[in-house]
Parts: C-alpha cells; sequence; structure tokens
C-alpha cells in the first residue's frame, strides 16, 4: 500500500483500501456475541465505530467525557437500529480518577468484554497539563487509555477464556507518529512548556499509542492470551479533534483535497481491525486503509516500548499518591 493506492482507493491485499467504508468492511459480519467499549464514541470517527458496531449487533458502551453528547449519540444510533444495545458511561481519559471511576461502573454492569477500541483523543492543543499534572496531549492519548486498558484486561482475559472467543484492544494512532520529538519519547522532558510543541507533542502521543500496543502484545502473546492488541492510522479526517486547529486544517485540506476521508472511510480500518475473522491471531501489527503497514523505526523499538511501558506506571503511581495539605 502507498500513495498511489490511497488516492485512488484501489484495495490492497485485504481486499479493502482508503475508499473502503465501516460498513462495507463488516459486511456479513455478526457480532451478537460480543461486548465492545469504544471511547471517545459519542462523536466523529469514534460515533461511526460505535454506530457500525451496534449495526452488527454488538453490545456498545459509549464512554464519552460528555455524557450529553454521548446520549445524544446514542437516541441518534437507537432511531435507526431499534434493537441496538447500547449504554453511556462516562470517561475523561486525561484524569486518573475518572479513569478508575469509568471502570468501576462498567464492573458493576456485570457484562464481559470482548473488544477495546482505544479511540478517543485531543489534537494540536496549546501546552496545559491535565489535573493530575501531565502534559495533556500525552495524558489523554497514551496515559489515560493505557490505565484504561490495563484495569480491564482481567475482565478481557476472563471472557476470553470462558467463552473461547477471541478479544481484540485496538489503539487508534496516527501517521503523525513519524513526527515526534527527538528520540521518539521525552521521558525526562514531558510537562516541559519552553521547548513544546503542539505538532511533535501529538506526534508523540501517537507514537506511544503504537508503541503500548506492541508491547502490550507481546506480554500477551508471552502469557498465551486468547487477546490481540493493534494499532491504525484511520486517516485524515475532518472531526472535532481539530478543533484546536480549524483554520490550519482547512487551510491544509485546499491543497491536499485528494489525501482527505470522510467519517465513514474513516471508521473502516478500526472496524475490520476489530472485526474481520481474517485478523484471528494477528497481533502487534500496525494497518493503514484497512492493509498491514510498517511504522517507523520508533515505533517498533521494543526497548523504547519496554521504557514506555515502566515510564507510564511510574506517573500514574506518583499521580496517585495523595498530596500533602
Amino acid at each position: 500500500m502507498g500513495i498511489f493506492s490511497s488516492v485512488t482507493g484501489r484495495p490492497g491485499p485485504s481486499g479493502f483500501g482508503s475508499a473502503s467504508t465501516a460498513e462495507q468492511v463488516t459486511e456479513g459480519v455478526d457480532a451478537s456475541n460480543l461486548t465492545a467499549i469504544v471511547t471517545g464514541g459519542a462523536s466523529g470517527i469514534g460515533f461511526e465505530t460505535a454506530r457500525v458496531l451496534a449495526l452488527r449487533r454488538a453490545h456498545v458502551i459509549i464512554a464519552a467525557r460528555n455524557l450529553e453528547a454521548a446520549n445524544e449519540a446514542k437516541q441518534l444510533i437507537l432511531k435507526e437500529n431499534k434493537t441496538a444495545r447500547v449504554d453511556v458511561l462516562k470517561l475523561d481519559l486525561c484524569s486518573i480518577k475518572s479513569v478508575r471511576a469509568f471502570v468501576d461502573s462498567f464492573s458493576a454492569l456485570d457484562l464481559p468484554l470482548n473488544l477495546l477500541i482505544n479511540n478517543a483523543g485531543v489534537m494540536f492543543c496549546p501546552h496545559q497539563l491535565s489535573e493530575d499534572g501531565i502534559e495533556m496531549q500525552f495524558a489523554t492519548n497514551h496515559l489515560g487509555h493505557f490505565l484504561l486498558t490495563n484495569h480491564l484486561l482481567e475482565k478481557m482475559k476472563h471472557t476470553a477464556r470462558t467463552t473461547g472467543v477471541e478479544g481484540r484492544i485496538v489503539n487508534l494512532s496516527s501517521i503523525a507518529h513519524i513526527h515526534s520529538y527527538e528520540d521518539g519519547i521525552r521521558f525526562e522532558e514531558i510537562n516541559n512548556r519552553s521547548s513544546y510543541s503542539d505538532k511533535r507533542a501529538y506526534g508523540q502521543s501517537k507514537l506511544a499509542n503504537i508503541l503500548h500496543a506492541n508491547e502490550l502484545s507481546r506480554r500477551l502473546q508471552g502469557e498465551g492470551v486468547n487477546i490481540t492488541v493493534n494499532s491504525v492510522h484511520p486517516g485524515i479526517i475532518m472531526t472535532p479533534l481539530m478543533r484546536h486547529s480549524t483554520l490550519l486544517m482547512k487551510t491544509f485540506k485546499l491543497f491536499t483535497f485528494w489525501m482527505w476521508k470522510n467519517v465513514p472511510q474513516g471508521a473502516a480500518t478500526t472496524l475490520y481491525v476489530a472485526l474481520d475473522p481474517k485478523l484471528k491471531g494477528l497481533t502487534g501489527k500496525y494497518y493503514v486503509d484497512c492493509n498491514e503497514m510498517k511504522p517507523s523505526s520508533y515505533a517498533r523499538d521494543e526497548k523504547l516500548a519496554n521504557k514506555l511501558w515502566d515510564f507510564s506506571n511510574k506517573l500514574i503511581d506518583g499521580a496517585s499518591v495523595p498530596k500533602a495539605e
């Protein structure tokens, strides 16, 4: 798969390409035995992902910061599909407290968990720290999903073990992962304001998404667990994710219109990786336009991935220590 295929929409080895839509790549799939969590499922490609999962009869949990928007999304899905199974739970990924509260709320539903779609994110935002004192793009795009995934793993392992159905975790990354800081992840300066670049900080967080997926994949394989973990680049789509750079993106789109996807096309790769039966057992991969591609050398660096894993745990542990009054 190259630029020509992306521009023309010509299908790759999978039979799908950049022009394929979420409904097309899941046609004929019966997901009625699956329960899925979609973070950021209230808008953009997250909503399309939740909608099509529900259309394919999965039980969908929309995890979102804005409950009003999430409930509106639920009603839109039910209006189209009266038999859809959709629940809404609050989740603010930039808050460790909120992530843990979400896991408690989900556990209270006493549901299995087959699919975890780590979709939500922020993009190109000005420098700011989360309530836990961590740079916002890294906190939201990577650390929140890292913590969420770790807290849901036992539920996913139990579901896979008792049902015999393969669990799947999908991390939404981006081609922007190639445009990170020098050395990939700046561990010693994660919160540095003076050298902050909104574009490189976004690239760093998207690199972290792939490194997280790959490291978790290796660990689960070592345990012999029936769960795959993969990452995807959804494509370039005008969604609410770009609210911090709308003018820049609209100008960019004028000159690169041939590269852009609509929302149904943008959700296609996520749903292909989450549901396609041909991908059974394939893990630690990176997909673009519904086809496997090789990510950057940093994204394939096992030592960097392991270092990020330990660093992420230390950030969470440090943020969890009660502050002296």
